[in-house]
């Protein structure tokens, strides 16, 4: 069963972005006329070659950033700053070493100034989910990378955001860690039926997660295919060995070699 809608709800419109003087004094571009739609309840997962512009493109999406042209929308409106209805997850889980995983997940509703019971409420409930029980109490330095990464999933998703952005989410962790987390992200996103755009390096990962894969060219980056992923769900690992998710991620390869040219 595919989550995906017609109904968008982000959206990129001919987004640009220029930075300052590279060594040669000249302006660097990152993205050039970035412009697609994400439908309410997907998994879309954005691939590419290093320094293509991808993170820049999720902080401008994220309201981290500002673009130098365009525009991105949340449900029709400009994206103008931070919003509580976009939750991110960094590369880093950025973790308050002197918080408890508990209090470390309560953080945003602790900003927002939500009742310390119904943060622990909301915050209990999503330790279950992402796989943390028996961790609720634990200090940043007493987890592992997985564990770490669980918490920052959780606290990004405590206020119950619209959508989610996750920026290279399994990328510092070993191969088995990284596979098991991205299973509890299917379950947890079924469960949730959050929209989500993630951006990975691995091509099997970015097929085995998603609804769509858009592909990014080299710098600057632009949106040059978008790969539908129709693979049934619920998906396992077995898939990552079997004829379908290779021929899907074959095609998502050569857009990428095919951009490079």
């Amino acid at each position: 069963m595919s989550h995906l809608s017609s109904d968008s709800v982000l959206r990129a419109d001919q987004i640009s972005q220029t930075f300052g003087m590279n060594g040669s004094g000249l302006p660097v571009q990152a993205l050039d006329r970035v412009s697609f739609t994400v439908s309410r309840g997907a998994f879309v997962v954005l691939v590419g070659p290093s320094g293509c512009g991808k993170t820049t493109l999720l902080r401008i999406l994220a309201g981290l950033m500002p673009p130098t042209d365009g525009s991105a929308f949340l449900e029709g409106a400009r994206i103008d700053g931070p919003h509580r209805q976009i939750g991110v997850v960094f590369q880093q889980a950025n973790l308050m070493p002197w918080r408890s995983a508990l209090v470390n997940i309560t953080l945003p509703l602790e900003l927002a100034g939500i009742a310390p019971r119904e943060r622990q409420r909301r915050a209990l409930a999503l330790v279950e989910q992402v796989g943390l029980s028996g961790f609720a109490d634990a200090f940043p330095a007493e987890l592992s990378g997985g564990m770490a990464q669980r918490v920052a999933i959780a606290r990004a998703l405590v206020s119950q955001p619209e959508v989610l952005l996750m920026d290279e989410p399994f990328a510092a962790l070993d191969a088995l860690t990284r596979e098991r987390l991205s299973l509890d992200m299917l379950r947890l996103w079924a469960a949730t039926g959050q929209t989500i755009l993630m951006v990975t390096h691995n091509i099997s990962e970015a097929v085995l997660l998603a609804d769509e894969v858009l592909v990014m060219s080299p710098r600057p980056g632009r949106i040059m295919a978008r790969v539908a992923v129709p693979l049934s769900r619920p998906r396992t690992l077995d898939l990552l060995y079997s004829a379908e998710l290779g021929a899907l991620a074959g095609q998502v390869r050569a857009a990428i070699e095919h951009g490079g040219r």
